[in-house]
């Protein structure tokens, strides 16, 4: 049974940029929440936080802390969990090594990541990382499924201020390049897990010489899981990547890779670094060896290889001939020379392809030149919606914000739905062989044969989520009247599981002739005329699809995905609100830094308040706390009525002023209404405050800028010191205190 939480509701401590906001928004959310009685705690499931919380052992009394991971993944499962989840780092390899760094910089005595673990010891060391890295936090904590949609006032200030789009033109030379075919999608096969079939399955790998390796034991299925099975052949995906590489050359276009080596923190590092090596393929053919002993993994990325040999001037040379060969390269950042194959995780698919819809197809190579690009996407699962996209544009030119509906999305993603929650059964094969899940009833349920190397995985979505989905889609259905289409496949193995669970319950409720089961292809055309012709849509899809579409249509209609409301109503009662899809910004963090001004726009958490004081309101039967949401989704809308979300130039309003603003609009609004004397009464002499002493608080927090910040580390950074820097109004903290 899982612990209650003392507090009403959970705040989390995570990472980058939305955590440097938390330093200044979060004291003054605690301090009206005091007001009606509400208390506002946290949970650290930041990245250096559980690098902390893995390693007890090492480390002393003071320096240790509770897996606050754990804690949280236990109370999502409790009908009083309320908890607003801020963006955190999805770490790769290279980040983890970074905060570990860092960590035994401030004293931890952390030990150090195992690339090639040997020993038994290595290999738990390993294994507790491994349990870090990549999105270790969203599938414990995403106990329900997922309800994603602009809000109201966010959705009416983009129509009424429209952000700027690039153009379209027919000719343009940008497409989406994926595998003809022995991909994931290809390859795939899915069955429903029958009440005889049901138990512990494993997961073996049988050698050409009968030889039995167990990969994986104990792997529970449940009557009524759609599992599934699928590998990518290497031999193919190598062989696509040089034809690739030679068509981006012969059309003068970019070369671009788009992965999400985060969430599929097993499968996309490898295919990522066989893009590296098929880059670099004439380098790899002579040096291998060499690069070897060098420590290159070309999995880390180019980045990381160029470290490694910078002082062999004979590889150093073969790369610069090769580089002279190749197509251009688009770039993460071409001042400091980052191209998109340097870090696995800098280029996100879900962020990276609405960027270049957005910009009307274009992308930056090295010297700084907009141009087209291959988007190059190997595996054909979800590529299609970019391709239909491109396509679409390419003929009606790019979409107009002003006029533009909008598409919400319910996402099956509870108890680690689909491919996101594959990493424990994902293996590279380690010989030619057969691949193949063996149930408990001692039936193979799924087979495959495979080649050294070759990517195998498992997922499965499980019943009751599955059903929870469907019902969730029937109410968004219901309480707006859009157009309600199932992003599923027939042709693909999983998806036409899934539609024999979909079919005979809208059937039984009545409601099949309101809803459209289209494949993704055909379903972004759909829902692009929809949001193009002023009508709302509602994709109802996996979880994959829910991640990269809540990027794409509110890039396009919004200009941004932190802005969404991200509601994910856990399936036994509780809710976890979520600030938007924007990530963990990085680069706003660099500029904190360099010149004291934050730009990351609190939009997710101004959205997210008010939905958890309102769910807070409803569940607890709080009078205040209903109040008190609806007073903040007055403060939301005033920020985006005055135009008081942040600048990106240092010198202008930032992050900080932001949160001044949200603080005076809220206890305005808390001043101003008639339903609770008490909480009027209370938040008048603030408000007051607030509003004489906008000159003396703005002043004060714009002197702070144009100046590097000292938050004393970049992952594990000073609490006091960050502090000190997002909190440098004296006049402001004195009223909130």
């Amino acid at each position: 049974m899982a612990e209650k939480s003392n507090f009403d509701i959970l705040y989390t401590i995570v990472d980058e940029a939305p955590e440097l906001a938390s330093a200044s928004f979060l004291p003054i959310i605690r301090k009206f929440a005091s007001a009606a009685g509400v208390s506002v705690g946290t949970k650290d499931i930041s990245l250096a936080g559980r690098i902390i919380a893995a390693f007890p052992e090492n480390l002393t009394e003071e320096q240790r802390q509770p897996d606050d991971l754990a804690a949280l993944g236990e109370l999502v499962k409790t009908p009083e969990a309320n908890v607003i989840k801020l963006p955190n780092i999805s770490a790769s390899v290279p980040q983890l090594v970074a905060a570990i760094k860092e960590l035994q910089g401030q004293g931890y005595d952390i030990p150090n990541y195992p690339e090639d673990p040997k020993t038994d010891a290595e290999k738990e060391i390993r294994a507790r990382f491994d349990a870090i890295k990549g999105s270790a936090v969203n599938p414990v904590l995403r106990e329900g499924n997922s309800d994603r949609r602009a809000a109201k006032a966010v959705k009416r200030y983009a129509q009424q201020h429209p952000h700027s789009m690039g153009e379209w033109s027919a000719d343009s030379k940008t497409k989406v390049s994926s595998m003809p075919g022995n991909d994931f999608y290809a390859n795939e096969k899915s069955a429903t897990v029958t009440a005889d079939q049901a138990g512990d399955a494993r997961i073996e790998f049988v050698g050409k010489d009968g030889g039995v390796t167990v990969l994986k034991d104990g792997w529970t299925l449940e009557q009524g899981t759609v599992a599934d099975a699928t590998f990518m052949s290497v031999k193919a995906l190598s062989e696509f990547l040089d034809a690739a590489i030679e068509d981006t050359k012969k059309d003068g276009t970019m070369f671009s890779l788009h992965m999400k080596a985060t969430m599929m923190k097993v499968s996309d590092p490898i295919i990522f670094g066989y893009a590296v090596k098929a880059w670099l393929a004439p380098v790899f053919e002579k040096f291998g060896d060499r690069m070897a002993q060098l420590g290159v993994n070309p999995n880390s990325g180019l980045g990381d290889l160029l470290n490694r040999v910078k002082d062999d001037a004979e590889i150093m040379a073969a790369i610069e001939a090769v580089k002279a060969d190749r197509p251009s390269m688009y770039m993460v950042d071409s001042d400091k020379g980052i191209t998109n194959l340097h870090v696995p995780s800098d280029v996100i698919i879900d962020a990276s392809m609405p960027a270049v819809i957005r910009a009307g197809g274009k992308g930056w190579d090295e010297s700084g030149k907009k141009g087209d690009t291959n988007c190059v996407i190997p595996d054909r699962c979800y590529a299609p919606v970019y391709d239909e996209a491109i396509n679409f544009f390419k003929a009606n030119g790019a979409l107009n914000p002003a006029t533009a509906g909008s598409v919400a999305n319910v996402g099956l993603m509870a108890q680690k739905a689909e491919e996101y929650g594959s990493h424990p059964t994902t293996f590279e094969a380690p010989a030619d062989g057969t691949i193949r899940v063996v149930l408990a009833n001692g039936e193979t349920l799924h087979s495959h044969e495979v080649e050294k190397g070759d990517i195998w995985r498992a997922c499965t979505a499980k019943k009751a989520p599955i059903e929870n989905w469907i019902q969730l889609a029937m109410d968004r259905q219901r309480l707006t009247g859009s157009e309600a289409i199932f992003w599923l496949d027939a042709n693909r193995a999983h998806d036409a599981e899934l539609i024999k669970y979909v079919k005979p319950v809208l059937e039984a409720a009545g409601v099949a002739d309101k809803f459209l089961i289209m494949a993704p292809r055909e379903a972004t055309r759909k829902s692009l005329e929809t949001i193009t012709a002023g009508k709302d849509s509602i994709a109802i899809t996996g979880n994959v699809l829910r991640d990269y579409l809540t990027d794409l249509f509110p890039i396009l209609e919004l200009g941004t995905s932190a802005k969404m409301l991200s509601i994910v109503k856990l399936m036994n009662g509780g809710g976890l609100f979520e600030t938007g899809a924007g990530g963990s910004a990085p680069k706003h963090v660099q500029q904190l830094v360099e010149e004291n001004h934050l730009r990351w726009d609190s939009m997710g958490e101004f959205c997210a308040l008010g939905e958890s004081l309102n769910f807070l309101a409803d569940s607890r039967g709080n009078a205040k706390a209903a109040v008190l949401g609806a007073a903040a989704e007055a403060a939301t809308q005033g920020i985006l009525d005055h135009d008081r979300s942040p600048s990106r130039k240092v010198g202008e309003p930032d992050n900080r002023d932001s949160h001044y603003w949200f603080a005076r609009y809220w206890a305005e609004a808390l001043a101003a209404q008639s339903d609770d004397a008490e909480l009027a009464a209370h938040f008048a002499p603030i408000a007051k405050e607030l509003a004489e002493k906008e000159e003396q608080i703005l002043s004060e927090l714009l002197a702070a800028q144009g100046k590097p910040a000292d938050l004393g580390g970049y992952y594990h950074g000073d609490r006091a010191k960050t502090a000190a820097v997002m909190r440098p109004s004296a006049t402001l903290n004195a009223i909130i205190g």
